[in-house]
């Protein structure tokens, strides 16, 4: 890259190099990347795995709360469901206290499941050579970030 290149590149608001979004794009592709790999083993994608993390906190949920918790709208996260039911990790059923509501359980297989995924967070670490430290101050600058745009957007949390 010539001298002139590289200022222009500094300098310029709309460099492809300076933009937030490429550099948050660029970063979920490459981090769910070293992901897959890992959950592979488990019959799991990322998004299945978010929704495990969330079920290992609490469970039961009601898919509304869970697809808060996620971030993610009902026609998203109905799938992601069927295929954790038909694995044999989650059931889904009416509420006892209003049929209206549809709770997902983790099953006894979704429990023990969670053995098994415990390594991940320090394999993940591993992998992309950072500390724990590293990732706790990248995290908190994300959830920043995540606050802010939904600020931007009107949303309230």
């Amino acid at each position: 890259m010539s001298a002139q290149a590289r200022v222009t590149q500094q300098t310029d608001p709309l460099a492809l190099e300076r933009q937030v979004c490429f550099a948050l794009a660029i970063a979920s592709r490459s981090v769910l990347s070293v992901y897959r790999p890992v959950l592979e083993p488990m019959g799991l994608t990322h998004p299945q795995y978010l929704v495990m993390l969330a079920l290992w906190g609490q469970s039961p949920l009601s898919v509304k709360d869970l697809g808060a918790l996620l971030y993610l709208d009902s026609p998203t996260l109905s799938p992601l469901l069927k295929r954790l039911e038909a694995a044999g990790y989650v059931t889904r059923m009416r509420s006892a206290a209003d049929e209206r509501v549809l709770e997902v359980a983790l099953t006894p297989a979704g429990r023990a499941l969670r053995e098994a995924a415990e390594q991940i967070p320090a394999t993940i670490a591993g992998k992309l050579d950072m500390s724990f430290e590293q990732l706790a101050e990248l995290h908190a600058s994300l959830t920043k970030v995540i606050a802010a745009a939904s600020t931007a957007l009107g949303k309230v949390d």
